[in-house]
């Protein structure tokens, strides 16, 4: 048996044990070896069938069959702890988190940093970061408000999730669907990274438009997990995000019990290094949309709720032009971090697994140091190679927790200061 499939978004049909998935009739009345049949959706009903997301699960028992869920108080920064005051404009940087002192796992070290729209409201984004230094044993998560990107910047994390295991390292990302209940597993023994927490339109892969039928991610290089379960009559703690709070119950068994499933609503990875970067091969800059991987619509056409974009080792050969990114201002805004290597508009300050925010409107581009490198180089191909930066951009202005502002960078804006005056004639 395979341990992953090939492909974004198609169906898949899986078994972890020879016979038990339904053949021809999704919801048999006696399914084998006695499992519920249970479907899990991501889109509603009726969507397009293009665009309809869902899978048949035949599993252990229910994942109806829980107690009443109470309130959890143990993972005290998860949450967007939004100030009730106004928004400033100001860009902001951040560095690294560490794990905290004795044993965390990873939903108890999760730290949101920037959140904007209600998940209630079926649209924005959130960005979380998590150093993490013990296994998630016993206990299971499931997020209500959102799909999460994993995006590991120091150790490797394997996700355990009902739809089969994912492992995932620096350099790549993986995806557990909204609903989807998984625990984590730290084969390094800690883990440290970014989660993009996506409230609107399922992530997908972006039209090509005039590029044409190749370039960026491939689909083929998108692998999902084949089916695994966990049978363990033992308690479980179930920790489940609902509009931005967690709650807690106790189950008498592993939530993890799905024996063979089949759609193509399911947990993927993909590994950064397969993009196909595209580029300019004469002068000036396409702009960064060349570069995301994922996308996440709202319903203004060309107006993104949220873009997954990367900037990759490349080759650069523009001639004339300012070859790092130039000065600018956006009506979206970006969420950048760092997952190795040096970023090139940023001589300092920006590390690995560090954060920076520039909402809408806010003036950013190269630090000095970068400018003038950047002004004065002799132009020739060159390769930017040992580097990895992405972007989370979205249409909706992110919003500092309360714990962002306290732990910001506190002279971000020094970054742009001194730059000289333009001589006019």
């Amino acid at each position: 048996m395979t341990d992953y499939f090939p492909g974004f978004g198609n169906h898949v049909a899986t078994e972890a044990v020879a016979g038990a998935l339904p053949h021809g009739r999704n919801s048999p009345q006696r399914p084998a070896f006695g499992l519920y049949a249970e479907q899990l959706s991501g889109t509603a009903f009726t969507a397009p069938r293009a665009e309809n997301r869902r899978s048949w699960l035949y599993r252990m028992r229910p994942s109806a069959e829980h107690p009443p869920f109470t309130r959890y108080s143990g993972a005290p920064l998860f949450g967007a702890d939004i100030p009730d005051t106004p928004l400033t404009p100001n860009r902001l940087r951040w560095s690294p988190i560490s794990a905290s002192e004795g044993a965390t796992d990873l939903i108890d070290s999760m730290v949101t940093m920037l959140a904007n729209c209600d998940p209630a409201t079926l649209e924005g984004v959130t960005v979380h970061l998590y150093a993490a230094n013990r296994d998630m044993d016993r206990r299971a998560f499931v997020n209500a408000d959102g799909e999460l990107l994993f995006i590991p910047q120091q150790g490797r994390v394997t996700l355990l999730t009902e739809l089969g295991r994912i492992d995932v390292a620096p350099g790549q990302i993986a995806l557990v669907p909204r609903g989807v209940r998984f625990r984590a597993l730290l084969p390094d023994g800690s883990a440290r990274g970014y989660v993009t927490e996506n409230h609107g339109s399922l992530f997908r892969l972006p039209d090509l438009g005039p590029i044409g039928a190749n370039g960026l991610a491939n689909p083929r290089d998108f692998e999902t997990p084949a089916a695994w379960f966990e049978d363990r009559d033992e308690p479980f703690e179930l920790i489940q995000k609902y509009l931005g709070t967690l709650w807690t119950t106790t189950l008498d068994h592993s939530p993890l019990d799905v024996v063979a499933w089949h759609g193509n609503l399911a947990p993927w990875r993909y590994d950064l290094a397969r993009f196909n970067t595209i580029g300019t091969v004469s002068y000036d800059h396409p702009d960064p949309s060349i570069f995301t991987v994922l996308t996440s619509p709202s319903d203004v056409p060309g107006r993104a709720n949220a873009d997954f974009v990367i900037f990759p080792p490349r080759w650069m050969v523009a001639e004339d032009t300012f070859r790092p990114p130039w000065f600018h201002r956006n009506v979206m805004s970006e969420a950048m971090g760092l997952i190795h290597g040096a970023y090139d508009a940023k001589a300092d300050g920006f590390v690995p697994g560090g954060l920076s925010l520039h909402n809408l409107m806010a003036g950013h581009g190269p630090d000095k140091p970068s400018w003038e490198a950047a002004s004065n180089a002799e132009l020739a191909p060159h390769k930017i190679e040992d580097t990895m930066a992405f972007m989370v951009e979205t249409c909706w202005p992110y919003r500092p927790t309360r714990h962002a502002l306290d732990t910001a960078q506190p002279d971000y804006d020094k970054a742009w200061a001194d730059f000289p005056k333009a001589q006019l004639p």
